[in-house]
């Protein structure tokens, strides 16, 4: 180890500069996503041109409802066989393997390939949220950036990370949990030279967005109280449950991929068999069309009844799970924080009824939405300051540490690869699971 840390270059400052001036505008594309995702969705079911935010699932389509997400991803599917293919999947696991196989390059159409084709998705119905795309699309733009600059392979890593990072603070008003994703999912490391232009471009892509769109949390709630000893070692509980349950969506997920890929078609026309999935749960359930955050809010606000809950849980399992496994374009964060959600609600309903537990069944949803994604991707800190960030709720950050770290720890004992590296695994990529202390100087990018 060197005896003392090297000084930082200033090479650095106009990194993070150009990492700023990224996050701008990745922030802009962001707030344009969801207006054009709230386009698509009311001229597909409303047959409106408005940009004004609106759930499918109050549409009046009646059965014509299950042909729209249908058209949806026969439109994607288009778009993928003669654009780009790129474009198929939830975009963060595409990212990784650019990182870790083409020196952070990624192609420049996928700038608006991956953008139009989510919102198209998401728009028609897809069981989806605009995290997903916006990361993949921010992370275009940085590689991009990176690739028109006189820039090392390290310094457009650096870039493609910050416009990730921007584009998801710029999401959910997130930037702690943004720049957590982009260590723990893409840049593999924690150093000065990448992590002080993330940082800087997460905080610009949340400051953006509270220029658009105002202050406050995206899951707003009524304030929690503390937890107790007892109650937090049945919340630690469920993250074990939920470890197990992340391990479990993670399989079916790839079971089902492994299921389109033995279809006697091109994959082209996957999506649109996806999508026609989507439309028969979405007739039946229609609460699960579309991004629905206002299920999440409705969820850790305590609302829905048990039976509530547990439909939504799962009839948003089988629409998304489907949908991903087919191969259209769009996001786990939101479907698994819906489908956690639900079923933590549910579990802490159902422990709630025994006053000695102590469980508040709004914390269990909150508990159940981080727990699922910390199994299911690994991300552990991004997983549990996330729903902090989201709901604002102090009191809650030490029941999701302890039922994220329970959860990580199941996963990991019983699921060699994730959700977000399953795929590239199986094309021969390794990617790293640990970040330790390189020993020796660096000679491949300044600092």
């Amino acid at each position: 180890m060197p005896s003392r840390l090297p000084r930082l270059r200033r090479r650095l400052v106009a990194s993070t500069l150009i990492a700023m001036a990224l996050a701008a505008v990745v922030a802009v594309i962001a707030y344009g996503l969801t207006r054009l995702i709230a386009l698509v969705t009311q001229v597909a079911f409303f047959g409106r041109w408005s940009t004004a935010w609106v759930s499918p699932a109050v549409n009046q389509r009646g059965v014509w409802v299950i042909v729209i997400p249908l058209i949806g991803g026969l439109i994607v599917g288009l778009m993928a066989r003669w654009g780009s293919r790129a474009i198929r999947g939830h975009g963060i696991p595409e990212a990784m393997e650019q990182v870790l196989t083409n020196e952070s390059r990624i192609a420049a159409r996928m700038i608006w390939l991956k953008p139009l084709s989510s919102a198209v998705a998401i728009g028609t119905g897809g069981p989806f949220g605009a995290e997903g795309p916006i990361i993949a699309t921010g992370g275009a733009l940085g590689s991009y950036v990176g690739q028109l600059l006189p820039v090392t392979a390290d310094e457009r890593k650096t870039l493609l990370a910050a416009g990730a990072a921007a584009g998801m603070a710029a999401i959910f008003a997130a930037p702690l949990a943004a720049v957590l994703l982009s260590i723990e999912l893409l840049l593999f490391e924690r150093r000065a030279r990448s992590l002080v232009p993330v940082a800087m471009a997460a905080a610009t892509g949340a400051a953006v967005r509270f220029a658009l769109e105002g202050p406050g949390p995206v899951f707003p709630m009524a304030a929690l109280a503390p937890a107790s000893f007892v109650a937090l070692s049945f919340y630690t509980l469920l993250g074990l449950v939920f470890g197990v349950a992340g391990v479990a969506v993670t399989r079916l997920v790839y079971g089902l991929e492994d299921a389109f890929e033995k279809l006697p078609i091109h994959w082209m026309w996957w999506p649109a068999i996806g999508g026609l999935a989507v439309g028969l749960v979405g007739y039946l359930v229609p609460s699960t069309l579309g991004v629905g955050y206002e299920n999440i809010v409705a969820v850790i606000g305590g609302h829905l009844t048990v039976g509530a809950l547990a439909i939504l849980a799962l009839a948003k399992l089988v629409s998304w799970s489907i949908a991903l496994g087919s191969g259209t374009s769009g996001g786990t964060l939101a479907p698994l924080f819906t489908i956690g959600g639900a079923l933590g609600g549910l579990l802490g309903v159902c422990l709630a009824h025994w006053p000695i537990t102590q469980v508040d069944p709004r914390m269990a949803a909150l508990i159940g939405m981080a727990a699922l994604f910390a199994s299911a991707s690994r991300a552990m800190l991004t997983a549990a300051v996330f729903v902090f960030e989201t709901t604002m709720q102090p009191h809650a950050l030490l029941p999701l540490l302890a039922a994220c770290v329970a959860a990580y720890l199941v996963s990991g004992l019983m699921m060699k690869h994730t959700i977000m590296t399953e795929k590239i695994a199986r094309r021969g990529v390794h990617v790293p699971t640990d970040l330790v202390a390189d020993h020796a100087p660096s000679h491949t990018a300044p600092h």
